[in-house]
């Protein structure tokens, strides 16, 4: 049984930052698909930033371009997201989410196309 674990919300001002770490346990993962989404109050769930296990780089909404960054800890089976500079805009539950296939670029920021969810966290930026 694959489990993400979320840790490391919180509330923030406005220009802070925070890190988030999804811990994932309960298999091994030779190709995968990794991404960080979030749901606002009333909105939508987003894509947020993602990243493929062997196809190099990673990609972020443009929303978050420039203040996101994705990044893993390959002996730790975890991922981050450190996130800078954050904005009031950026509140919301932030969910990590793994697929344990190599999804091609056009489906990666789809979260209909991930298997696996964490919980989600809470972020919250004031102003």
């Amino acid at each position: 049984q694959v489990q993400l674990v979320e840790s490391g919300g919180g509330l923030v001002q406005a220009g802070g930052s925070l890190k988030l770490s999804c811990a994932a346990s309960g298999r091994t993962f030779t190709s995968y698909t990794m991404g960080w989404f979030r749901r606002a109050p009333g909105k939508e769930r987003e894509f947020v930033a993602g990243m493929r296990r062997s196809a190099g780089g990673e990609y972020y909404a443009d929303s978050v371009k420039g203040r996101f960054t994705i990044s893993r800890d390959n002996a730790k089976n975890t991922f981050y997201l450190q996130m800078n500079n954050l904005k009031p805009e950026d509140t919301a539950v932030y969910y990590c989410a793994l697929e344990d296939s190599r999804l091609i670029l056009s489906r990666t920021r789809d979260g209909d196309n991930y298997e696996y969810w964490g919980q989600g966290t809470q972020v919250t930026v004031s102003s």
